[in-house]
């Protein structure tokens, strides 16, 4: 008996030992990772949040630590009979009570209320200018109080694009997903498009209720369908500021676009629309003196390229659409990929009173079309002030009828040949006239394709060197792409216009190679400058 309580008594004493001192408690690895991250003393504190841990400078907040307490296990009861059974528990000293949580400190919730509401709207505009109000608007309301107050002022919602999604489009889901759209926009219309100035709809296939747009200007309508004349009638009705329609790529009828433009009148100011069979209804309504004041005129072909030609009566068209004094805003005629022909004028015809603030004229098409020298000048005989005149396309017209053009400040000259066999580009003369012509005033000059000899090339880019009053020349973009300019030729160009921005030389057999390319900026345009001058001259 004595062995065995010598025994117990040891094993006693052993557990005595290895018991912790009261009130003390057990180092948990949560202590040890914190104080790894930011001992104390360091300078340094930790912050938790719901999915970061930040290490920040200064002196550490009053925080709780959350500790992980050891699930207690679960007493079985003593079986009958046992020793444990019949001992009496010792009591066990209580343990101190541990000191209360202070109060966690987090980071302050209200920082964006404290950001005065001028400048949250200085800030929202800038973005909404760069990417559009949406979705931007959307989630930023959804920040704070303040924010969403800032998303809600109407002078942010001007321009606005509405489409259903792709994939409510591609499936079956297509008219709930609509609907669902259709309900959002009855909400947006009154409470955030009270200041709206431009509105695109795309694959739009509903009616639009306009009645809270009353600032609306523009209206772009892009693939949509089922469009009545009853709902454009409302929109010009309901817009009383609305001046410009885009229905290209769409499916609008022309009484529709008739309806529309006799009910709008002289406030029309833009119109741009897609060549089709109904094209001729809507232009027979410009014609007809429906919009006097129509300052931009675009017709174009849509993916499906239309080779019916477009017979235009061209001094109908200037009398229907006049702008007799020059004003703010210039005319812009656009022809744009279609085949072109101007009615015959006539023996007994007069000529037409021309467009007098017409600043823009554009006829470009990927393919060689029929305009003339003389179709050109029924168009501009009357249009001093242009500034842009882009004939891509057009391989008829010669350097001598543009020539004989009034316009003596043009400022942009495309006569690019894209696409073209070399039996349309065969040599041609006289690329002299026009660049003594407009010397001054050119900023960008395109020659792409045309079949200019080296001498006349030479003759036409030396009138930059030797611009009056010893001015350097404001050409800051030339296209020579696929002519038959020589080294010596661009050396001079480039030396002359120290404003050159872009130069074109790709195709140009006359270059040596390695120097066939396009350079952009005025560090690579100096250093083809550099290569020119160094590079052997090639065998002829």
């Amino acid at each position: 008996m004595a062995p065995q309580g010598a025994r117990r008594a040891r094993g006693a004493r052993g557990r005595v030992r290895a018991r912790p001192p009261a009130g003390a408690r057990a180092r948990s690895a949560e202590d040890w990772w914190w104080d790894r991250l930011a001992p104390s003393g360091s300078g340094y504190h930790l912050l938790q949040s719901d999915s970061m841990l930040l290490v920040l400078p200064g002196p550490e907040p009053a925080r709780a630590r959350a500790h992980r307490r050891a699930p207690r296990r679960a007493q079985r009861p003593p079986l009958p009979g046992s020793r444990a059974a019949g001992a009496k528990a010792k009591p066990r000293p209580a343990p101190e009570p541990a000191p209360g949580p202070a109060p966690q400190q987090g980071p302050d919730s209200g920082w964006g209320d404290r950001i005065p509401l001028e400048i949250l709207l200085q800030i929202f505009g800038l973005l909404v200018a760069a990417d559009g109000p949406m979705p931007f608007l959307g989630r930023a309301a959804r920040v704070c109080r303040r924010w969403h107050e800032a998303a809600s002022q109407p002078a942010l919602w001007h321009t606005v694009t509405l489409s259903p999604s792709v994939a409510g489009r591609l499936t079956k889901t297509g008219a709930k997903a609509e609907k669902k759209l259709l309900a959002s926009l009855e909400w947006l219309m009154p409470n955030r498009f009270s200041q709206l100035q431009r509105l695109t709809l795309l694959h739009w296939k509903s009616q639009l209720a306009s009645d809270s747009c009353p600032r609306l200007t523009f209206l772009k309508l892009s693939d949509c369908h089922g469009v009545t004349p009853n709902t454009l009638i409302m929109l010009a009705r309901a817009c009383p500021q609305l001046h410009s329609l885009d229905i290209q790529h769409s499916m609008v009828e022309s009484t529709a676009v008739v309806s529309f433009l006799e009910e709008v009148g002289p406030r029309m100011r833009k119109l741009w629309l897609t060549y089709s069979s109904q094209t001729t209804a809507i232009l027979g309504a410009l014609l007809g003196s429906c919009c006097p004041q129509l300052q931009l005129l675009e017709v174009s072909t849509g993916i499906n390229r239309n080779n019916t030609p477009l017979q235009l009566p061209v001094e109908a068209l200037q009398r229907g659409c006049p702008q007799l004094q020059p004003g703010p805003c210039s005319q812009v005629l656009r022809l744009l990929n279609l085949v072109w022909l101007p009615k015959p004028s006539g023996r007994a015809v007069t000529p037409g009173p021309g467009f007098p603030s017409l600043e823009e004229l554009c006829l470009a098409g990927s393919t060689c079309n029929s305009v003339s020298n003389e179709a050109l000048g029924r168009l501009l005989h009357g249009s001093p002030l242009l500034r842009l005149l882009d004939l891509r396309g057009c391989a008829r017209i010669t350097p001598a009828g543009l020539h004989d053009l009034p316009c003596q400040e043009l400022e942009q000259l495309h006569l690019g040949l894209y696409g073209m066999s070399d039996r349309l580009t065969l040599a041609k003369e006289g690329s002299s006239l026009l660049t003594h012509k407009w010397c001054h005033t050119l900023r960008e000059l395109d020659l792409s394709g045309q079949g200019f000899s080296e001498k006349d090339l030479e003759q036409a880019l030396a009138a930059f060197s030797g611009t009056p009053g010893g001015s350097h020349p404001a050409l800051c973009s030339l296209n020579l792409r696929g002519t038959r300019v020589t080294p010596s030729t661009v050396s001079s160009v480039i030396s002359s216009c120290p404003g050159l921005l872009y130069l074109n030389l790709e195709s140009c057999r006359c270059l040596p190679r390695g120097l066939k390319r396009a350079y952009r900026g005025p560090e690579e345009v100096q250093w083809c400058l550099e290569q020119l001058l160094t590079s052997p001259p090639s065998p002829s």
